[in-house]
This record gives C-alpha cells, structure tokens and sequence, in this order.
C-alpha cells in the first residue's frame, strides 16, 4: 500500500483529502471522487501510484506547448482516473477507469521513468493524457528526481489542484499546461461535472506567480457548448489580466468522442472567429491547433512581424529566437528554453523543502 499525502485523519477512521478541490471526505473502504484514492482502514491509499497506462515519447508541441523548449522531446507519462468527468474526453479508457475496471497498466517506478526519459533522449518529463494530480505522489516523486537529473517537467492539467498541492510540488515543476475548458458554471457543470471551476482559474494564476512556471493555455472550442462570444471574450481576458498578455492560448478544434458524438467538428470559422476575438483582447500569441497547416502554427514576433518558430503540425523550426526574444528585434517572446533558465531554480536551492517562495 502506498499512503497517499496531504490528507486529514478524522474521528471514525474517516479520512479527507486534500489534493483536489472536491477536498472528499472519504468512509472507510470508500474511494473518492477520482476512483483512484481509498480509505483503507482510516489510511488514505493511492491506489494507481507507479501504475503507467501510457508512456511515450512525444515532440514537445504535441502537449501543446509552442513557447516551452521547442523542437524538445518529452517523456509522456499516463496512469488511470480523474476528478473531472468529462464528457467528450478523448482518453475516457483510462481517465474513467476504477480500481475494479482498470486500464492496461505497467508498473513504472520513479527511478525507471527518469531512466527511461535520458535513455531515448527526452529532454523532461510531462504527467499527461489524464489529470496528473491523480498520482500525485508520483508525480511528486518523479519530479524531485527530474530536477536532480537535469530534465524539465510539465504537468497537462485541468488545473483542478488545491493551493496546498501546487504548493508542494510547485519547486519541482516548470510548467503548468493548463485546460481553461469554459467560462460559465453551465457549462463547467455539464461538461465536467464540477461547478468549482474558478479553482482552476487561481491554480493557474498561482502556479505563474508564486512558483514562477511557465503557463500556456488550451480551449477546445465545442460547436454549441463553448464556441460563444461571452465565453471566448471571457477567457481571452482572463489569460491577459491574470497571466499576461505574453501567455500563449491553443484554440483547439473539437473531435466528436466519447459521450459528444453527435456533435460535429468545429467550423473553422468558428476556430477563426476566437482567434480573432483572442487577439482584439491583446493576446500576442494565440494558435489554432488540430488544423495542421494553419497559418497561426508559427509563433511571429508581435513587434517587428518576423517570425521566430515556424511550425507545420508538430514539428517546428528555429528561425528567428535567441534566448527567448525576437532574434531581429529582441522583443521578449516569453520562451522557456535551455538558454533562458528560470531564476527559481537558483533560488529554490537555498530554501528549505517545501518552503514558499515569498
């Protein structure tokens, strides 16, 4: 048995946990919310801790993620749950897997994980395809084990964390790929099953500004759910007030899958039509994805017009960048690479484990 962390022992051999938002308050022999988390005798236990669904090396912009370390691979790591019910997920196998009904699963140590990304020559570690604070701990583990190896690592998240969560792993984790799904309580209702969205919404913020991580942000826009104006405008503004107006947004097109199978792929003119709206709201770099060969795959300085990453699907090609800025004009183009370090590192080293930055 693995016992999971930050978790209150109650009266009753009761437990609640804290890694999520739903904060469950979970019976003995019950699970929570996620399915992957058990109170085993007044003992939070994590179930599917180093149980792997699917590991691959993928480029980095397939997470996606345009202004972190282009042109990198990273070791993709998945395991089985999640806290969000979503009802067009593409990986609903694992993410609405049980402790009874488990997907395909390999045990994948932390030690083995990191080996296994300096063996194929990845760059870092990435916990996605379902929400990677569901294994947490792993996630933990593994990260605190990247940093010493030199490798950079992503969470590809819903962002449905609680500030004590972020909070502990925040010194091992540099980027924070976050999913900003709507931006009404309707929608976040029927979509994920979760009217605590907001939470998402300060986690991210959170992540930029206490722990310093790199943020770039996905909506896939589905034809009838999300794809008005008020939600778009909603979003675009958010990003540019509460992340920056340098913060990338992935405008993805929508697949029909899982429950949405009725629903048709997303007109490209809606994709157009937000990309649009992002940029009258003063998002200097707003993408269309799943329309490869689409003009906006290609990061273009926002000063001088020269482009700096040219982009065809996945694969992308340094053109115009020198240390994170405009290699003509020197405008910083907020990118993460091995050229342009975080200063946290440095500063991290000097705290003690699981201080704050302040």
């Amino acid at each position: 048995m693995h016992e999971g962390l930050l978790y209150d022992k109650l009266p009753g051999a009761r437990v609640r946990c804290h890694v999520c938002p739903w904060r469950c308050l979970i019976q003995p022999g019950q699970l929570g919310v996620c399915r992957a988390r058990r109170n085993t005798g007044g003992v939070l236990e994590a179930l599917n801790y180093g149980e792997a669904t699917a590991a691959n090396i993928d480029p980095i912009e397939k997470k996606p993620l345009f202004h972190f370390y282009p042109g990198s691979l990273v070791f993709s790591l998945g395991t089985w749950g999640c806290n969000f019910h979503c009802l067009h997920c593409q990986n609903w196998e694992i993410a609405m897997a049980t402790p009874e009904r488990r997907a395909d699963a390999q045990p994948l140590p932390p030690e083995a994980a990191v080996a296994m990304a300096q063996t194929f020559s990845c760059q870092g570690l990435a916990w996605t395809y379902n929400e990677p604070t569901i294994w947490f701990e792993y996630t933990l583990d593994s990260a605190r084990l990247a940093k010493e190896a030199g490798l950079y690592t992503v969470y590809v998240t819903n962002g449905f964390i609680t500030p004590e969560a972020l909070d502990t792993i925040g010194p091992y984790l540099d980027c924070f790929r976050v999913d900003v799904k709507g931006f009404t309580d309707a929608f976040y209702r029927k979509l994920t099953k979760v009217s605590q969205w907001r939470e998402c919404l300060a986690a991210a913020a959170r992540a930029k500004t206490r722990w310093n991580m790199h943020l770039e942000v996905v909506t896939n826009i589905i034809p009838t759910m999300n794809d008005d104006e008020a939600q778009l405008k909603g979003i675009a503004a958010w990003i540019r007030d509460s992340l920056g107006d340098d913060t990338p947004w992935h405008l993805t097109r929508f697949y029909p899958n899982y429950q949405f199978g009725h629903l048709p792929p997303t007109p490209l003119p809606t994709l157009e039509r937000a990309y649009a709206l992002g940029r009258e709201a003063g998002l200097r770099f707003v993408y269309l994805g799943n329309v490869p060969g689409h003009a906006s795959e290609s990061t273009v300085c926002y000063r001088c017009g020269e482009t700096a990453v040219a982009r065809q699907g996945y694969a992308s090609r340094i053109v115009g960048l020198k240390d994170g800025s405009c290699a003509k004009c020197g405008s910083d183009l907020n990118f993460r690479t091995a050229a342009s370090p975080p200063r946290r590192w440095r500063e991290a080293a000097a705290r003690p484990e699981g201080g704050r930055t302040p």
